[in-house]
């Protein structure tokens, strides 16, 4: 539900437009540094600003309220809070009546019986993404010597993430993107076969992060047209390194020491100011429609950051249960 992991386990919670959104992590290993500033640039990153990300700013400073003595981890769970400051719940109050098309407003509504928190899309908004970044951020700290960097490929299918962006202003609607991840200095080992797969893993944290529609390693999809002498990866030597990575260095589920490649592809934002018809609930009628409010022309812009987060919550999880983290920092 709200949590994920085994050793190192994240619990998230708050809502779009309530007090505050926050984050619980388990199993932190005792010692680590850890402080406000550690988080300032990764939530730099997430934050709008740039062009074709929404206007509403909040100033996500963590709120450290547990866990951490003197600067550094205890081994008791941490506990981070960001307070939400700059809402306009009025622009959802509005909309009560049509469930916007492609948000999960309707099967929220369905599912909790009216009660959930409409505003901003409550507990299943992208604003939760930023308790995913202060997760990886730790995550990250543990995972010295291992590198995790995400990048855009493409915006709307073009390279050019300008020009991308741009054919969406052009036809005023929303656009998505396509986003790789790399990971270098991985050891041999870890991952499990068929359920607790390193892939299995990583997609399941993946697909916390709203708007996410697909993911593939490697080759991904383009290995169904390739000859298996095309695809295999011969070893080069026992480091375990290989000729090719078309693998994205997992096999069998397990990592294989090679650069761990996948990619992402994120959807449009749902909310889009062309018109379109659907469902008013009140009136049970379909009528005209379009989203008014603040928000993300292309969230993939903002993604980043969160898939090396989420990323980063996985392998540190991993890590500790092959016993390569030691739970306690010497």
């Amino acid at each position: 539900m709200n949590s994920f992991g085994r050793i190192f386990r994240v619990h998230i919670f708050g809502e779009s437009h309530g007090d505050c959104v926050g984050l619980t992590v388990d199993g932190c290993q005792a010692g680590l540094p850890l402080q406000v500033d550690d988080f300032i640039a990764d939530l730099e990153r997430r934050k709008p600003g740039a062009r074709g990300t929404t206007p509403r700013k909040e100033d996500d400073l963590p709120l450290i309220k547990t866990g951490v003595f003197n600067a550094k981890t205890t081994g008791a769970p941490v506990t981070i809070l960001f307070e939400n400051n700059n809402t306009r719940s009025a622009d959802y109050e509005k909309q009560r009546a049509v469930p916007r098309p492609g948000h999960a407003d309707f099967v929220a509504s369905a599912k909790f019986g009216g009660h959930e928190d409409y505003r901003g899309s409550g507990h299943f908004s992208g604003r939760l993404t930023v308790c995913l970044v202060a997760a990886g951020v730790i995550a990250k700290k543990l995972l010295a010597g291992i590198n995790i960097q995400a990048t855009i490929l493409e915006i709307g299918g073009e390279a050019d993430t300008e020009k991308g962006l741009q054919k969406a202003i052009d036809a005023k609607d929303s656009i998505g993107g396509i986003i790789e991840c790399v990971v270098n200095g991985l050891p041999i080992g870890l991952g499990e076969p068929f359920f607790d797969s390193v892939e299995s893993l990583i997609s399941h944290a993946v697909f916390a992060i709203p708007a996410v529609r697909g993911i593939e390693f490697g080759t991904g999809f383009a290995s169904a047209n390739m000859f298996g002498s095309q695809h295999n990866d011969a070893i080069e030597n026992k480091t375990g390194k290989t000729f090719t990575n078309h693998a994205g260095g997992i096999v069998g589920g397990i990592t294989n020491s090679n650069q761990l490649v996948f990619r992402i592809a994120i959807k449009p934002t749902s909310s889009t100011p062309l018109e379109q018809q659907t469902l008013n609930v009140q009136t049970d009628t379909v009528e005209n429609f379009s989203v008014k409010g603040r928000h993300d022309l292309c969230i993939a812009l903002r993604v980043p950051v969160v898939l090396e987060a989420v990323t980063a919550m996985v392998l540190a999880d991993l890590m500790l249960l092959e016993q390569k983290i030691p739970r306690i920092l010497p």
